[in-house]
């Protein structure tokens, strides 16, 4: 069995599907723009300096998926996707997953941005499958918090176990497995698979992909 996972944000996208989803709530006036900005910004340059609290980013970022009704969150991510994400997915990334989809048995988004926001993106690149970090829903609404392990670091390792034990494989059984992605908080994962690509990585994720021979691209 061949497995191919795929980072989303500055991997797949041009961009980070999170970051830009507070701009886009920011923009709308859904949230306070000083206030908000200013977490929002300082939350993204921890995650890339690998120094990211996830569980305090996440309990920003979930706040305002708890504070509105799903019909109205859903409109507005039709318009985020149509505004922010479409313009950030180069046809280089459109060709490099349907060559995987054409040739592999697994093919999965695997994110540490939460589902509501990724899952559409997913979608969008015909990508069946997506590990993510999920929002806890009751009854049809958000709550704010995190059900189950967030999809970040190590946690990615563990969500990406849970979804092959449901399959019955294991990751160290695969006849092949392949993960792309931009980012030193990949490493954890990149150092379990197979074949480890580096895409248009970040100075630590490059040093470390060129210290080991793995191969780096640019999809943008």
């Amino acid at each position: 069995m061949k497995l191919v996972l795929f980072d989303l944000d500055n991997t797949l996208l041009a961009g980070d599907s999170d970051y830009e989803w507070g701009q886009f709530l920011i923009a709308k006036g859904v949230v306070d723009r000083d206030d908000y900005e200013t977490r929002n910004r300082a939350f993204y340059d921890d995650y890339k300096a690998g120094r990211l609290d996830i569980h305090a980013f996440l309990a920003f970022a979930l706040r305002p998926l708890a504070t509105h009704p799903r019909a109205r969150l859903d409109a507005w991510h039709a318009e985020y996707m149509d505004t922010r994400i479409r313009p950030m997915i180069t046809p280089a990334a459109r060709d490099l997953v349907r060559r995987h989809l054409d040739t592999a048995d697994l093919v999965a988004v695997i994110t540490a941005t939460n589902r509501f926001v990724t899952a559409p993106i997913a979608r969008e690149f015909g990508i069946p499958h997506l590990i993510a970090t999920e929002p806890e829903e009751i009854d049809g609404r958000f709550t704010g918090a995190v059900a189950g392990t967030p999809c970040f670091r190590e946690g990615k390792i563990a969500r990406l176990e849970q979804f092959l034990d449901a399959r019955g494989v294991r990751l160290d059984r695969l006849d092949d497995s392949r993960f792309y992605s931009d980012s030193l908080n990949d490493l954890p994962l990149l150092e379990k698979v197979r074949h480890p690509v580096a895409v248009d990585p970040d100075p630590t994720l490059r040093v470390h992909a060129e210290t080991r021979g793995w191969p780096v691209i640019s999809l943008r």
